[in-house]
């Protein structure tokens, strides 16, 4: 046997990892946040031109820098094993994060550094790369291009140009660049929040996009009264590593002002953000799964669990090089589905502890209870404010049919269907409305049939609906609804 050299081909692997993992825009500039928290950053600011239509996009940090040899080695593919054993701390595996990040949002990058008072300088560009060229700057050349900031302190700064891959087509307008940035520091946001809020080494990290900070975002809304942080466990896996799971209850929508849901609901809405929340090194690497565990149901959309992984087990949970995907190990499964089981049910009660009850005094309820000579009947309650709009106008047609609907509705109560879901365990009788977006378009289309019932009057309005069913049971919600499409004011 012999052996011969047989090295890639240096643009086409190039090229090919563009097509690494699964990044967008948020998902690339994590990767390179990534490295300057691993380089002890305490500030990091991206900048994002548009240019006319010509995007650039610039990476700095006030990190420990590299030298000339220590930056080349960071430019070199596949600069790292990903089974060597690495600091606890260390956000990396594969060797290719700031590559492979940076080529899926640009075809030239640019890497400047600065360490011990010593500038370096070099750039891939995909469309010279022959033979594995590389360029090294001079210090004119690191001069003209480089951020005041990394002439005065030691750091990095990352420059991607020719960004053609933040669209299909590898044209963008103004508007979509503004959307891509607003999407990105939004889930930016999300995946640093335990290091923007300093939770991480006690040190708050200051992220910066075109100037403004990215604001700390909770996605368990810890501070609030409401939220239910319930008991912590720790597994361990493989003798030493420990795995920690720390389940949250999110209070019921109601609870929350319309800020509040709008950050927790984020672009999803809260029923698909529901599930595991997986940190590798307390960075966020996937969230909204339940890993095929148990289906994503409205009950369920309150629970939220946190799950601590530390880097030892990278191979175990096959977490991929864009870090937006894991596969849950077997020998959790069973643990982790037992805990998800007990967490819907919690999730369930807060839900039904929001419904109203026919009972309650002082409340206007939809149904009225009649009990005479042992038997009991149920009837719906004309006077109830939602009730009482049916019967607005003058007109005794519509009078007539309103009622004859309504009679319909009671007669046709399904007393003995009731009978047997009540009397059965494993049935979870659920009436309260789950979805604040239908809440919402529920208030939406019912408030403006009660004012003109109320003749117009706000106040009387909100007097006729704040004990009555549906509505004092969401009380708080009512009113954020109604501050922000300025029926009431602050």
């Amino acid at each position: 046997m012999r052996y011969i050299t047989n090295p890639p081909d240096a643009a086409a692997l190039m090229m090919s990892a563009r097509s690494f993992g699964n990044y967008d825009l948020a998902r690339a500039l994590a990767d390179l946040i990534d490295n300057s928290i691993k380089a002890s950053a305490h500030t990091i600011g991206l900048n994002c031109f548009f240019n006319n239509g010509e995007p650039e996009i610039h990476i700095i940090d006030d990190g420990h820098g590299m030298l000339p040899d220590e930056l080349y080695a960071a430019m070199r593919p596949a600069s790292q094993n990903p089974l060597m054993e690495r600091s606890p701390d260390d956000l990396g595996r594969f060797g290719w994060g700031m590559k492979s990040a940076s080529f899926s949002q640009c075809s030239c990058l640019t890497v400047l550094s600065r360490k011990k008072k010593e500038m370096s300088g070099a750039i891939w560009d995909l469309n010279d790369l022959d033979n594995w060229k590389m360029g090294i700057l001079s210090e004119k050349e690191i001069l003209a291009s480089c951020s005041p900031d990394l002439l005065s302190r030691d750091g990095t700064e990352v420059i991607w140009r020719k960004c053609d891959r933040l669209s299909d087509d590898g044209s963008i307008d103004q508007d979509q660049f503004n959307d891509l940035i607003v999407h990105a520091r939004n889930r930016l946001a999300l995946i640093f929040h335990r290091y923007v809020a300093g939770d991480v080494r006690g040190k708050r990290l200051t992220i910066t996009l075109n100037g403004e900070p990215i604001p700390e975002y909770d996605p368990f809304h810890r501070k609030h009264d409401a939220t239910q942080p319930l008991e912590v466990e720790t597994l361990k896996i493989s003798g030493q590593a420990k795995i920690v799971i720390h389940p949250y209850i999110l209070p019921h929508y109601s609870k929350l002002k319309s800020s509040e849901l709008d950050k927790l609901a984020g672009d999803e809405g809260l029923l698909k953000n529901q599930g595991f929340y997986v940190y590798r090194n307390k960075r966020l690497i996937i969230y909204g799964t339940w890993f095929r565990l148990v289906k994503h149901g409205e009950l369920s959309q309150l629970v939220r669990i946190s799950v601590d992984i530390p880097n030892t087990l990278d191979s175990m949970w096959k977490i991929t090089v864009d870090k937006s995907d894991v596969q849950l190990p077997f020998v959790l499964r069973n643990r982790l589905k037992q805990i998800v089981t007990g967490l819907k049910g919690r999730s369930a009660k807060v839900f039904r502890s929001r419904g109203g009850r026919i009972h309650d005094q002082g409340t206007v309820s939809i149904w009225k209870r009649y009990a005479k000579s042992g038997e009991i009947r149920y009837e719906i309650n004309r006077d109830h404010p939602l009730i009482a709009t049916l019967f607005q106008n003058d007109s005794t047609g519509k009078h007539e049919k309103v009622e004859s609907a309504l009679r319909a509705i009671e007669q046709g109560f399904p007393v003995n269907a009731f009978g047997q879901d009540v009397s059965s365990e494993s049935v979870d009788i659920h009436q309260t409305e789950a979805d604040p977006q239908r809440f919402r378009d529920f208030l939406a289309a019912a408030l403006p049939g009660i004012l003109a019932d109320n003749e117009g009057n706000v106040k009387a309005m909100i007097k006729a609906i704040k004990n009555a069913e549906m509505f004092s049971n969401n009380w708080e919600m009512v009113e954020d609804y109604l501050l922000k499409e300025g029926w009431i004011s602050d």
